[in-house]
């Protein structure tokens, strides 16, 4: 289970209603992909059913000790009363590949058989929905009939990168944790526990790439961030005229074996695109700003669409051309 860095505010809110014996059933963890909404629901899980087992937990915080058997429990995924709903591989003979595009109604209405008894090991059950964005239509009103009437015992903890996205019905029924990003301190700390083999050089490259989510940092490493950043502010300074950059980009970012970098170019141009939003005024901040959009909606599109890459790059990059 990952350690808890920073979020401070967050943790202090959520084990005060802890400690107060009214806490509500569900709570929605909004925040920027990548600063621990997930390594927090997974703490707070481990933490609520510690509490309500036999052994019971004295510890303060979220904090459950290394030999506590509920941590044993939940390390193995083997813990009875807790659930955690994601997007699963088409193919689970390749775990890493081909992951699906939604959280399907199926395993919403999977909870049931659960739901129809009371908690094993205890007087609680944890539902982590991890993230709440990638539920589809018919998963979200199925959801939404849970948290209306949610089951004796049962917290629901959905992880949330854009709440706007969601039915204003589940907004409405959830308690909001808000995480912001980390400071430079807290992630430094977060990449040499997860990277323990990087030197410093990388770990300070990682932390301003970051931009304060040590998911995201985690995911570019070894990836040459600059190599791609440095490629993308390229095309931005002379337009490309001839699309000799753009091509030559799509061509070495395609294909299987290129994922994580074409998953982190997808990231890195709304980021540079905004960098350079921030050095301008005017009419070319406005043109810097709709590029942003345009990009940022084009990375949603490719990825939840399952677009061709060397032809998403090649778009990606034409908007980045008109910057010039």
């Amino acid at each position: 289970m990952s350690e808890l860095f920073g979020q401070s505010d967050a943790q202090a809110a959520f084990t005060a209603a802890l400690c107060s014996g009214a806490l509500h059933h569900a709570w929605l963890l909004v925040g920027p992909q990548g600063v621990g909404k997930a390594s927090f629901a997974q703490a707070a899980a481990l933490r609520l059913l510690a509490e309500a087992s036999a052994t019971g937990v004295s510890a303060p915080g979220l904090s459950v000790p290394d030999g506590h058997p509920t941590r044993a429990l939940v390390n193995a995924g083997s813990h009875p009363d807790l659930r955690i709903l994601r997007r699963l591989p088409k193919d689970p003979e390749k775990p890493d590949q081909d992951i699906a595009r939604s959280v399907t109604i199926a395993q919403v209405r999977s909870l049931q058989p659960m739901f129809a008894t009371t908690p094993s090991m205890g007087g609680r059950r944890v539902v982590i929905l991890d993230a709440a964005d990638d539920l589809e239509r018919n998963g979200a009103n199925a959801l939404l009939k849970n948290l209306e009437e949610p089951p004796a015992g049962t917290i629901f903890l959905l992880v949330s990168h854009a709440p706007g996205r969601l039915l204003p019905t589940i907004r409405s029924r959830c308690r909001v944790l808000r995480f912001g990003a980390l400071d430079d301190d807290d992630m430094a700390r977060a990449l040499r526990g997860a990277l323990p083999d990087a030197d410093e050089d990388e770990i300070g490259a990682l932390v301003r790439k970051g931009e304060g989510a040590p998911g995201r940092a985690i995911r570019y490493a070894g990836l040459d961030i600059d190599g791609l950043d440095s490629a993308i502010a390229a095309i931005a300074a002379d337009g490309d005229p001839m699309n000799a950059r753009r091509s030559a980009l799509a061509r070495a970012l395609a294909g299987k074996g290129n994922a994580a970098r074409y998953e982190a170019f997808l990231d890195r141009v709304p980021a540079v695109i905004a960098r350079e939003a921030r050095t301008r005024s005017g009419a070319r901040l406005k043109q810097a700003l709709d590029a942003q959009v345009a990009a940022r909606d084009l990375a949603g599109a490719a990825r939840g669409l399952s677009l061709d890459a060397q032809a998403t790059v090649f778009e990606m990059a034409a908007i980045v051309a008109t910057l010039r």
